[in-house]
């Protein structure tokens, strides 16, 4: 007698999300008979999360539309929560699957507890020890882990943290983060935009710094600081040059068209698609950042970074000797780019460094593990994935 498949729903609403589920779709999918996928695209963003939709080749069983104009974290979770509900009877998944710390993902998960539906968390215990920075998304991630029942921890250190704040062991799971899936896929495949050829072209020859910028506590004073420490640095020094991929945010593009054009080594970028942007990156002598996902990028590639935040929850990057953090300070900023012009050891050295975000397996351990919760007659997680 056949039994019919269990269900796994996932949902996702922006580019980070659907970067890094990605993976670990793909890999359920190919336990088909076993398993169904379902899904769910929330629309908190729509014109960022769509490309990526098609260069992963995910397949959206539902859409639900929620973005608005002017839209508030408030208001996407609450119209999630609203669309997801009847859904979810619907569909009646035998676990839902969320990732990191959107208001998708914080909607995602209080709709299955709602439910009563298990909750799977890819990328759980991250945490900047700050409420407030980043945000929302730090008290996103510690109210999804409240809400999780499994916990797909992306680092050791990550799993600790789940442990101190009471989480069975036997509910964490270490699997590496699957951004370095989706990005070793990307690094076989991508081709180039005529955008990015140019630019890289146009700055053959030159020490190319890679900037991205976008988060909402470097919105304002701060990113106009930093935007203007950058081209000041780039006046002074011929053989640098600044490629910015602009987030169509319009606190962001204002700030950049005042700060940065008209600058003959500065090239300002529209909004780069996945395999543009990597292997953009991959072509960096520095990168400067205040993003989440560039910090487990950058490893991956072998590239340094300076982080544009006052703290991280993925201290890893520092650890390894990947990354700095200069603290939310322009003059530090300052400081930094000009101790690194002038000795490069530092820059020179994070070539080879270890990833610690993973080995590129993180959505065939996530998933053969996600088997095995629904008893499912998959090989069971090796030691190593489970934290004791």
């Amino acid at each position: 007698m056949t039994t019919a498949p269990r269900t796994v729903l996932t949902i996702f609403g922006t580019r980070p999300e659907i970067i890094k589920l990605a993976p670990v779709i793909r890999e359920i999918e190919a336990h088909g008979g076993e398993l169904r996928t379902v899904n769910v695209a929330s629309g908190q963003h729509t014109d960022l999360l769509a490309p990526f939709v098609r260069l992963f080749e995910v397949p959206i069983t539902h859409d639900l539309g929620v973005m608005e104009a002017n839209q508030t974290p408030s208001g996407v979770c609450s119209r999630i929560l609203a669309a997801l509900d009847p859904l979810l009877v619907h569909e009646a998944p035998d676990l839902v699957l969320v990732q990191g710390d959107t208001t998708t993902a914080l909607a995602g998960a209080l709709a299955a507890f709602h439910r009563r539906i298990p909750v799977g968390h890819v990328e759980a215990g991250l945490r900047s020890g700050d409420a407030l920075n980043p945000y929302p998304e730090e008290m996103n991630r510690r109210l999804i882990t409240r809400l999780a029942t499994y916990h797909f921890a992306a680092t050791p250190r990550n799993g600790d943290t789940l442990l101190s704040e009471g989480v069975r062991a036997s509910d964490i799971f270490v699997t590496g983060n699957p951004v370095v899936d989706a990005l070793n896929t990307m690094r076989e495949q991508a081709s180039l935009s005529e955008v990015s050829r140019r630019a890289l072209r146009e700055t053959t020859g030159t020490k190319r710094i890679v900037l991205t910028t976008h988060r909402r506590e470097s919105f304002g004073e701060v990113m106009i600081e930093n935007l203007t420490v950058l081209r000041r640095f780039v006046d002074d020094h011929d053989e640098f040059t600044l490629l910015f991929p602009v987030h169509p945010n319009p606190a962001v593009t204002a700030q950049a068209t005042v700060a940065l054009s008209g600058h003959p080594r500065i090239h300002l970028l529209p909004p780069l698609d996945y395999g543009d942007f990597i292997t953009v990156l991959s072509h960096a002598w520095l990168v400067v950042s205040d993003s989440g996902g560039v910090q487990e990028e950058a490893p991956t590639l072998g590239k340094p970074l300076l982080i544009l935040r006052a703290n991280t929850e993925r201290p890893e990057a520092i650890e390894c000797g990947v990354a700095r953090l200069v603290g939310g300070r322009p003059e530090r900023l300052a400081q930094m780019l000009h101790e690194i012009s002038r000795d490069s050891s530092w820059v020179d050295s994070v070539h080879g460094i270890e990833n610690p975000f993973g080995r590129g397996d993180s959505g065939r351990r996530i998933a053969r593990i996600v088997g095995t919760l629904l008893g499912l007659p998959i090989t069971p997680p090796a030691l190593t994935d489970v934290l004791t």
